[in-house]
């Protein structure tokens, strides 16, 4: 489906508001939590109270990311603390099958429960794509990021989830990721395959566990914010002339992007809500979510990209069902 771009800016301001769902004594897992839009998540998470464990590649000391964007899990764990819950930082690869068994173990062995999982992993921007050149000029395939960092991820992270949710008949899930855009943007052909299958894959996904996961009172839902301020997008803004940088902010409708705990305060109020199944299986937006559940951003806006500016139905759009 071509999107119909609309030209108004329909992100208003007005006062910040966000009560925190009361989440204490629940525990959860954030996968990708050093930064980006998983980072966000986590923070909302400790807003409530929860116990979370922040599964991340990136540690103080430890491995970093050769772009040098900021974060890791001790640092989102320290404040998920200081905001009244419990940040646990676990170094995870979670494009390594036995790295996510022993981030599940470990919450097994110390909590015995599991209420909430959040997967925002997704390796799929970490390659230089802008150059143009053919596929076959590059090093190397590009796989490896969206379909392991990404879709593999997702899946192993819901399965061994889903084992200890399945126990107490009870659960929220949420894979963090965007509507699928092959047909958009330019540069790389195979980038844009990339983004497209490994999102597809994450959403088709979603959709088909959740016929499994409804018979054990588990909710699973597809999560996707607007255009965030992440960590590396302010990076890559800042690399810019100031001509350009506006030009680029225009470009990706920057008066209507999120802070990362935008989604974040989505999810939790999804993990609160007694009637979430309702929902399982979908694909949703942040912003509609942040209208249900009466929610701003951190700055008082409640920004719906897709919906508002790109003039997008994501219930529309069939490899987002």
């Amino acid at each position: 489906m071509a999107a119909k771009k609309k030209t108004n800016s329909v992100n208003t301001k007005g006062p910040e508001k966000w009560t925190p769902p009361d989440l204490k004594g629940k525990v959860a897992v954030v996968a990708g939590a050093s930064r980006g839009s998983g980072r966000g998540v986590a923070l909302a998470l400790g807003d409530t109270g929860a116990t979370v464990y922040v599964a991340g590649r990136t540690t103080r000391g430890g491995w970093q990311p050769s772009d040098g964007a900021p974060g890791c899990i001790e640092e989102t764990a320290e404040e998920i603390t200081r905001r009244g819950g419990k940040g646990i930082p676990v170094r995870t690869d979670c494009s390594v099958a036995a790295d996510i068994a022993a981030l599940f173990d470990r919450v097994e062995r110390e909590q015995g429960r599991l209420d909430a999982l959040a997967v925002a992993t997704w390796g799929g921007d970490q390659r230089d794509w802008s150059r143009q050149q053919p596929f076959w000029e590059y090093e190397e395939p590009g796989w490896h990021g969206p379909m392991m960092a990404g879709a593999f991820a997702h899946l192993m992270c819901s399965i061994h989830a889903a084992r200890m949710m399945a126990r107490q008949k009870s659960g929220a899930i949420a894979c963090i990721t965007e509507i699928e855009h092959e047909e958009l943007g330019g540069g790389s052909s195979l980038f844009w395959l990339y983004q497209g299958l490994g999102h597809r894959s994450i959403n088709r996904m979603v959709y088909k566990m959740s016929a499994d996961l409804k018979k054990r009172n588990i909710a699973i839902v597809a999560l996707a914010p607007g255009f965030m301020r992440t960590e590396r997008v302010m990076m890559g803004f800042a690399t810019m002339t100031p001509e350009e940088a506006e030009k680029a902010k225009k470009m990706y409708g920057f008066d209507n992007s999120e802070s990362t705990e935008f989604a974040g305060r989505a999810f939790a109020s999804l993990v609160a809500d007694p009637q979430a199944l309702r929902r399982s299986g979908k694909f949703v937006l942040a912003g509609d979510l942040a209208r249900e559940y009466g929610f701003t951003d951190v700055d008082g806006t409640a920004p719906n990209m897709y919906r508002d500016v790109m003039g997008i139905d994501p219930d529309s759009i069939e490899s987002n069902k």
